[in-house]
């Protein structure tokens, strides 16, 4: 038997589609965007993994009203019963005056089939006049903020070149949650110079934080970043399947159950793809989750009441 309650079937980890099927009751896909942002760390170089601004999804010659037309005609030829978030994607989406963000952002409430929107950016990009905003927002759609927070190590955020501190990011978090705005922390494993016991420090830290959502990734070494260029010269060790799988599964022990796990594993752009090569192979990686999970009979949130006691300072 399942020990483990918010799942449908043999998942031990609260998933999006548990979330998305108990809250809304219909299949729900996100719609992929686009916007024109760019990014206030693009003048120092930019984080050492980014690949512009990983939107290779989208279409950014089309119009934001048009993009979602194509992601609706591209998920309703799935199933035509689906309904979608809009997903701005691209680099930060909160990094444009209000007015261009009042713009932008109220054109998905204008289609019967989008439920809810998606916005990606940085937690040093939310002033007080956008987060007003965006708190008016939500009071009008189903609204998630997603930052990108890959780990709580400033030593290791220093050598992404991510920005800013991690108190920077924490300060940023509670600004949103203040707003009563449901937020989804992205972290990656398998940075560099990242031990397994710092990737799963992160993991506690953000469980501390109880965050409504996290996404969870291998590291992608993509051709033509900075970090290519880093790796191809160094040649530096990067995790293994197994090790990854090892990993996420006790990060998952120490997140608070009630979390939700939009993603496990990430997309890497596979023509650009560098390495890991596993990480392509993304029913492995799942399967692989879901069955040492079973062999050690964890589950998420099997550690949290037990590890996660320190709050973040």
């Amino acid at each position: 038997m399942n020990p483990f309650i918010y799942s449908d079937d043999n998942k031990r980890y609260h998933t999006l589609n548990y979330y998305n099927k108990h809250k809304y009751g219909f299949k729900v896909y996100k719609a992929v965007i686009e916007a024109g942002f760019s990014c206030p760390n693009i003048n120092t170089g930019g984080c050492i993994f980014c690949d512009g601004g990983s939107g290779y999804f989208t279409n950014a010659e089309l119009s934001v009203e048009n993009q979602i037309k194509s992601e609706l005609e591209r998920i309703h030829k799935k199933n035509p019963d689906a309904r979608a978030i809009a997903y701005f994607q691209a680099n930060t989406n909160t990094y444009a005056p209000v007015s261009k963000l009042r713009e932008l952002f109220e054109i998905p409430l204008k289609f019967s089939d989008i439920c809810g929107i998606s916005i990606g950016t940085r937690a040093d990009c939310l002033p007080d006049d956008v987060t007003d905003y965006l708190s008016d927002l939500n009071l009008r759609t189903n609204l998630t903020v997603e930052l990108g927070l890959q780990s709580v190590h400033d030593k290791t955020i220093d050598y992404i070149n991510r920005g800013y501190t991690h108190a920077e990011f924490i300060k940023g978090y509670q600004k949103l949650k203040q707003k009563n705005i449901r937020v989804c922390l992205h972290i990656i494993n398998g940075l560099p110079c990242e031990t397994p016991d710092m990737m799963l420090e992160t993991a506690r830290q953000v469980a501390f934080m109880k965050p409504d959502a996290v996404k969870i990734q291998m590291l992608h070494i993509i051709s033509g970043t900075r970090l290519s260029d880093i790796y191809l010269k160094n040649n530096f060790n990067m995790l293994s399947m197994q090790d990854y799988i090892d990993i996420t599964v006790n990060q998952l022990g120490l997140l608070p159950p009630e979390t939700v796990i939009e993603r496990i594993t990430g997309d890497g752009d596979k023509r650009k793809l560098i390495a890991p090569l596993w990480s392509a192979d993304k029913i492995a990686v799942l399967g692989g989750i879901d069955k040492r999970m079973s062999e050690l009979d964890s589950f998420q949130g099997k550690f949290f009441q037990k590890y996660v006691t320190n709050p973040v300072k």
